[in-house]
């Protein structure tokens, strides 16, 4: 099992200008402790469930490309990217800058969105649900075909693309192709599962108990096999958030033992505290060889 870090609090001990050089510290101790992917989320107001929607919030792809230059390893993505907030083709674009920057290292979150407070206060289009999960869709599609050897035209319900030119193409090679990891996040069975069988790389799933979990991964094996895809091409990932692993190391890395017998290969961990360099340091310090033996 690997380790991720998430990064979703930018409310940190002096104020708005300790943001950059408390988030360059806590990736650069990420990265050398052997952490896997490093993330951050993708909002303009950060979330009311959290903090308030005054609270600081930075815009994500940005905060990745200031990551880029910080880190030399680590995967970079976003915990999720929202379907409303960028057109596909510019989405793509973005991506592959990223990915061309950061040496190979772009991967791309992708989830139907959901704050609607945001998208109402910046003036964002926030259509019904099932409406963002068909545009969900069709961005992974255009995506695709932006990062394929196919510049024609693309045809959709929501989006129409005259030329799917991207030049330079991404560094990663994921299965033979040059394009970044994708990874939808969510537990939806009918859809958002669906969607991972027929265009993910990985999915991240709530750490929601072991029955839950397995559900999930059962689900999704049934939508593989009604595409017939391998499920194994799937990495199933988590976001943990029961306990701080400090508290209890040895707890934490039983529950991931059980976790891991169901198929999770990656686990993230939000980096929740007032010094979050120093916390990442020591819970990667501790998790990362115990992980690796899972």
């Amino acid at each position: 099992m690997k380790l991720a870090i998430h990064f979703p609090n930018f409310t940190l001990p002096g104020g708005p200008e300790s943001i950059a050089p408390t988030l360059a510290a806590t990736a650069r101790a990420a990265e050398d402790h052997g952490v896997a992917t490093f993330t951050v989320m993708d909002h303009y107001f950060q979330m009311e469930s959290f903090a308030t929607a005054h609270d600081p919030m930075l815009e994500g792809y940005t905060t990745l490309g200031f990551l880029a230059g910080q880190t030399e390893r680590m995967e970079l993505g976003l915990l999720v990217t929202g379907v409303t907030y960028r057109h596909p083709g510019l989405l793509a674009k973005i991506v592959t800058t990223l990915d061309v920057l950061s040496g190979g290292r772009a991967m791309l979150g992708a989830g139907a969105a959901w704050y609607e407070r945001e998208h109402l206060g910046l003036g964002v289009p926030y259509p019904p649900v099932a409406e963002r999960f068909e545009r969900l869709e069709e961005t992974l599609r255009v995506c695709r075909q932006m990062w394929s050897d196919d510049e024609g035209p693309f045809e959709g319900r929501h989006y129409t693309l005259a030329e799917t030119i991207c030049v330079p193409r991404p560094l990663r090679v994921v299965r033979g192709e040059h394009r970044p990891r994708v990874l939808i996040g969510g537990m939806g069975e009918r859809k958002t599962l669906r969607l991972v069988a027929q265009y993910a790389d990985a999915v991240n799933l709530f750490a929601t108990g072991p029955d839950t979990v397995a559900h999930k991964v059962d689900v999704l094996k049934t939508h593989c096999e009604a595409v017939g895809r391998d499920p194994d091409e799937i990495e199933k990932t988590m976001l943990w958030g029961a306990f701080d692993p400090l508290d209890d190391m040895d707890a934490f890395v039983d529950q991931m033992a059980g976790y891991a017998k169901l198929g999770i290969e990656r686990v993230w961990l939000s980096a929740m505290d007032q010094d979050p360099a120093a916390w990442v340091g020591r819970v990667a310090a501790e998790a990362v060889p115990r992980l690796a033996g899972l």
